[in-house]
């Protein structure tokens, strides 16, 4: 009797204590349109970033669609659908997801996330168990002053030879790597994510194929290297909301690693897909299109996702990020391209020319550069990276003459020195994806091959 009476008075207990913390009132809206993912709403007056869902009715449990306020106009406001949705009636009601909590989104981030593959909210995409919200933060912090930034010092070795030596890379530099489709980005960025002399890796993939995802994890990333790294994924199929999330999320984690006093290598693959997703959700609520079709307000989200990398205000954190950025043929042609190559201290750029030739990683050396790098190594070393791109330039200018024998020699030493050392160069920009070239072997063959 005791027992059942103790039951019931915990049961009681518990009820009491959840009637106890319902609000006093529900604030729902509407449904009065729906065009594509983009819902319209009427008297919902929740801030921009609310996450809603969308019921029946207010108390049921069927939650017919789940989205987030993109923008409002006068009495309306706009909701954009977290995935596409059946059964959305005129009049459903919308209200926040949930009421106990305030309406700033947060993410769970913690030491947890090492050796997790997360999509663009924090779901496991593993198998594994749900991470801990009691770790959840904001995804929204405030920007580091630029005067109280750690200036770039130290060399960051990221095992690729080409790299080390001609575009010498520092922790805290911020890198785009521009390609076209079938060069080899993939293999080169998994390669950087393995090798780099870094303590964490975060790898954001932004709406690429969901077949690519799972073969970047198990054949270019590798199981040993996953348990430093966190995996983000918002694969192509997912709403827009959730790829731009999806980046923001991996650089927010970045950034309490970073706060952590941990060197943290970030690489986002690919920023592109980031400005395409904005583009959607823009132009879904309205804004004017310019160049290429993207609205004013992407070149400011770029810049303000970009900005967030780099060091902190101590010596003991850093970001580095590597950016991937898909090209066309005519890449002035490509405002994101310009615009990102304006704000990062460097960029790598892929080839057809190195890639047609059998040369992986097909970097093209004449045309890429790492800004930082003077300001990293000694000026012998900065002299024969630079002769090594006048002897590679030279060669390639001059391609056509040598095969057909056309070239006499003598004409031009620093072209004799190119055809003289062409195999020691061939086999020296490429490198296989398995391969680990630490940074000081990597010059000293440098310095063998010229001297």
């Amino acid at each position: 009797m005791n027992l059942l009476l103790n039951k019931w008075v915990k049961n009681f207990s518990n009820l009491n204590s959840s009637i106890n913390s319902l609000p006093d009132f529900f604030v729902y809206g509407k449904l009065v349109g729906s065009i594509g993912l983009v819902l319209e709403a009427t008297g919902l007056s929740l801030p921009v970033g609310s996450v809603c869902s969308i019921s029946n009715t207010i108390h049921s449990k069927t939650i017919l669609a789940e989205g987030e306020i993109i923008g409002f106009k006068k009495n309306v406001t706009f909701i954009m659908l977290y995935k596409e949705t059946e059964g959305l009636t005129p009049g459903s009601k919308i209200f926040l997801k949930n009421v106990f909590n305030n309406t700033q989104k947060k993410l769970p981030i913690s030491f947890e996330l090492l050796g997790r593959v997360l999509d663009g909210s924090g779901n496991p995409l593993d198998n594994k168990p749900k991470l801990n919200t009691k770790y959840s933060t904001s995804l929204m912090t405030e920007p580091i002053n630029p005067l109280e930034r750690y200036p770039i010092k130290k060399i960051l070795d990221v095992g690729v030879r080409s790299i080390n030596t001609l575009l010498t890379i520092g922790r805290g530099q911020r890198i785009g790597l521009f390609s076209s489709s079938g060069l080899g980005k993939s293999m080169l960025i998994g390669m950087i994510a393995k090798h780099a002399k870094a303590d964490i890796v975060i790898v954001s993939l932004i709406g690429e194929r969901g077949r690519e995802i799972k073969e970047f994890i198990n054949k270019i990333l590798g199981k040993n290297y996953l348990s430093r790294s966190v995996v983000i994924a918002s694969p192509s199929d997912t709403s827009p909301l959730l790829r731009i999330q999806g980046a923001v999320y991996a650089t927010r984690i970045a950034e309490y690693f970073r706060d952590k006093n941990k060197h943290v290598l970030l690489i986002m693959d690919s920023l592109t897909r980031y400005a395409m997703a904005y583009r959607e959700v823009a132009l879904s609520i309205g804004e004017l299109p310019t160049t290429k079709g993207y609205p004013s307000s992407t070149y400011s989200k770029i810049s303000t996702l970009i900005e967030k990398a780099g060091n902190n205000k101590m010596k003991n954190g850093s970001i580095t990020a590597f950016y991937t950025l898909l090209t066309e043929i005519e890449e002035s042609s490509d405002p994101i391209a310009d615009l990102v190559k304006s704000i990062l201290d460097g960029h790598i750029i892929l080839s057809q020319k190195y890639a047609e030739s059998g040369c992986y990683p097909a970097i093209d050396i004449e045309r890429s550069i790492s800004r930082v790098m003077p300001d990293l190594v000694d000026e012998e070393t900065y002299r024969l990276s630079c002769y090594f791109k006048q002897i590679v330039a030279a060669y390639y200018k001059n391609k056509d003459l040598i095969n057909i024998g056309a070239y006499v020699k003598g004409n031009d030493h620093i072209l004799d020195m190119s055809i003289k050392l062409w195999p020691k160069i061939e086999s020296f920009l490429r490198q296989n994806i398995h391969v680990n070239e630490n940074y000081n072997d990597s010059l000293k063959l440098l310095r063998n091959i010229l001297k």
